[in-house]
Parts: C-alpha cells; structure tokens; sequence
C-alpha cells in the first residue's frame, strides 16, 4: 500500500467508535512523504469516515519556520499554512495542529504520529494525576510500549502556542534519555503516540489506553504501586525486550 493508504487505514482505526479514542471532529493524524513533505488530516474531517481526499500534503519548510517567525495575526497564520500545501488550489486546509506533526515528524524521525483523545486517558489528564500518568509507570508492557516514560505537556492553547510548548518538553525528553519519546501527554486535551509503522502508533495507543486504565483503577482501591526507575529501565533495555519491542512495530 501507499503511504496515503497506510495513514488513511490508520486514521480510520483511530476513529471506531467502539474504541472511544475520538469523536466528531476530533484527533489528527499525520505521515512522512519524504524528507521535503507530509501528509496531514484536514481541518474538519472525521476520523472514523475520512477518505484518502481528506488528507493534505503539506511543506514542511513553511510550517517550520512559524516556530521562530510568529504570525502577526490569525489572518496571516491561515495564509501561511494555506501557502504551505504542495498543492496551492487544494480545497481544503490542514489540521490547526500542523505545526506539531511537523515538529514530531522531523526532530523525532518517526514516519507517522496519531494523535487521539482517548476517554480513559483523558480521565487523568483532566486530574490533577496528570503529570504523575506520564512519568511513572505501573506494569511492564507499558514500559515496553510506551517507554520509560511519556513527556508530559501542560495546557496550551491549541494550534501553534501548543506545538511550540510541545518542543520544549520533546527536545527536553530527548536530551535526557537520547531517543525520541513513544509517547506525549497533552494535560486536558490527549494522547500522542510516534511510530515508525500505522502498526506501532496503534500499538503504543492501545497500550497507554490500558495504562490509563490500571491506573484509574488503582486509584479507586488504594494507592497505586508504582514500578522503581531501575526497574524501568531494566525492563526497557532488556534485550529480549527489545525484541519484543521490535515485533510490535510489525504487527
């Protein structure tokens, strides 16, 4: 299949209602076209009935360089990204979060990034648990999946303030542990999960949706446990761990 098939596969499994990772209009999703361009989810599509015309290829140029050189206004933000498309008279624009798929795709080097609102996940990041669920971890697939842990990102406004934020805390995780993160927290907003295969974001998704979950639960019956940092990262380096790792970029 095509890379274009590949995100639209994704984005549709994203989206099934029975998994209640988004609604509506909600999440975005996004893939490498080569070094120069990405896919992205256009603004307003749905996830769960997107078609392959609902994506967009985008620049990755342009996009960057609103980073260090802010819009003046919202105006000049939508022309810019408008100006960013490989094609100039596509009909519709890219996600308001571009700038962070931009950013991910290529400080990161994965080739496709999910971005969900997960209800379980959300039921913690609207806590004041929130930053305690991304750098603690309680069982050992979640270190596998996920990582040693998840770079936490307190609230910013959608859009580009979010992505600039985001960064920071990536470009912070990434000097500590020397490898991209799996996983990003958004504190009251959702999930990021960075992969190099549909199948690895779909894998790290689920496994942080079960974190959550264990974690909720925890919560309900005492004071969860959890798991020392040697022990992470133990589990994390473990070579057969590695391996196991590794098939789930595959399947």
């Amino acid at each position: 299949m095509t890379i274009l098939d590949n995100l639209h596969q994704l984005t549709r499994t994203l989206g099934e209602p029975q998994r209640h990772y988004v609604i509506i209009g909600e999440g975005n999703t996004s893939a490498r076209i080569d070094d120069k361009s990405f896919y992205v989810k256009a603004s307003g599509q749905q996830m769960r009935t997107i078609g392959t015309e609902g994506f967009v290829a985008v620049h990755f140029d342009p996009i960057l360089a609103l980073f260090d050189d802010l819009p003046a206004t919202q105006s000049e933000q939508k022309q810019r990204l408008a100006a960013a498309r490989v094609n100039p008279d596509a009909s519709m624009m890219p996600s308001i979060e571009v700038g962070f798929h931009a950013m991910l795709l290529q400080d990161c080097s994965v080739q496709y990034i999910g971005h969900t609102h997960p209800v379980a996940v959300n039921h913690l990041l609207c806590s004041n648990r929130a930053e305690t669920f991304a750098t603690q971890r309680t069982f050992p697939d979640e270190v596998v999946l996920c990582g040693p842990e998840s770079v936490f990102v307190p609230y910013a406004d959608p859009g580009l303030p979010l992505a600039i934020v985001m960064r920071e805390k990536v470009r912070a995780y990434m000097a500590q542990y020397h490898e991209a993160p799996k996983v990003i927290l958004l504190a009251n907003h959702g999930l990021i999960a960075l992969g190099s295969t549909p199948a690895e974001v779909l894998n790290i998704t689920a496994m942080c949706v079960k974190a959550a979950d264990i974690l909720s639960g925890a919560y309900a019956v005492g004071d969860p446990v959890f798991m020392c940092k040697d022990d992470i990262m133990h589990i994390y380096k473990r070579p057969d761990e590695i391996d196991r790792r590794n098939l789930f970029v595959k399947s």
